[in-house]
């Protein structure tokens, strides 16, 4: 007998994402991808730092890099200086874009507010961005997604699944990014009567607690574990992010676990 298991469930057998079996390792240079990691890792430490203080800071460490080539690894990359700047022009997709909404808000509860955002992930050959959506009453990851591009149909699924799992929450906080200022990702929000609130265009506080998901993430565990593809990247998260719902204590919940706010309304 021929049995054959579809594609789908073989990744759902082996709690694989689908996208991470089709990754093929981009295009790019292995010095530009060795440029790339060395920027990451400086704009966690320095979340302000444009193009020209990036190139001196390569400058600093023995690469010669042109302004050109930096601007565009970081666009590849998804990573933009964070400073408060007037808006001067209209963004293409600005009727999609809401105010801050958490500005002195109390949060108090788990599902009052969720933040979603994306971040750049390198691998030895190659990179992918992770997507994550953290509860900011009690850090915990809701829902989190390894992707090869950045469409917006990729996030409006994660946030599908991340509420079919645990219910819908009050506001959802994002930046501006054209993922987030997609009709797709309004649209849907709006149907289910959940408000939409985005952070002030580079303003590098108003998501500050993903921001420091992504710093943790990275330092303790990207960087000290370089994949070689994929599903090695995916796996190694996965075991990464439950730790860190489940066993890692956080001292900005009194050295409690996320697991254990977020089943407070339980």
């Amino acid at each position: 007998m021929d049995a054959k298991i579809s594609i789908r469930k073989q990744c759902d057998l082996l709690e694989i994402n689908r996208s991470t079996l089709y990754f093929r390792p981009t295009g790019e240079r292995q010095e530009n991808l060795d440029i790339m990691r060395k920027m990451d890792e400086e704009h966690l430490l320095h979340p302000t730092h444009g193009v020209l203080q990036m190139q001196d800071f390569l400058f600093s460490i023995g690469m010669c890099v042109n302004v050109k080539r930096i601007r565009r690894l970081l666009r590849l990359m998804g990573v933009m200086a964070r400073y408060p700047q007037r808006n001067l022009s209209k963004l293409g997709k600005a009727e999609y874009i809401k105010p801050y909404l958490l500005r002195n808000l109390k949060v108090e509860r788990p599902n009052q507010v969720w933040a979603i955002d994306i971040t750049y992930i390198p691998m030895k050959k190659g990179f992918m961005y992770l997507s994550a959506i953290i509860d900011l009453h009690s850090r915990f990851i809701v829902g989190w997604a390894l992707h090869n591009t950045l469409e917006a149909d990729n996030c409006v699924q994660l946030l599908q699944a991340a509420i079919e799992k645990y219910g819908k929450p009050e506001i959802v906080n994002s930046d501006q990014g054209s993922q987030f200022t997609s009709h797709k990702w309004v649209e849907y929000l709006q149907d289910l009567n959940v408000l939409i609130s985005m952070d002030g265009k580079g303003r590098a506080l108003d998501n500050v607690f993903i921001e420091r998901l992504w710093r943790t993430v990275k330092q303790d565990y990207v960087y000290m574990h370089p994949a070689d593809n994929g599903t090695e990247l995916y796996k190694g998260l996965q075991g990464f992010l439950n730790y860190y719902n489940f066993e890692k204590t956080h001292q900005g919940i009194n050295r409690k676990r996320p697991i254990d706010l977020f089943q407070e309304a339980a």
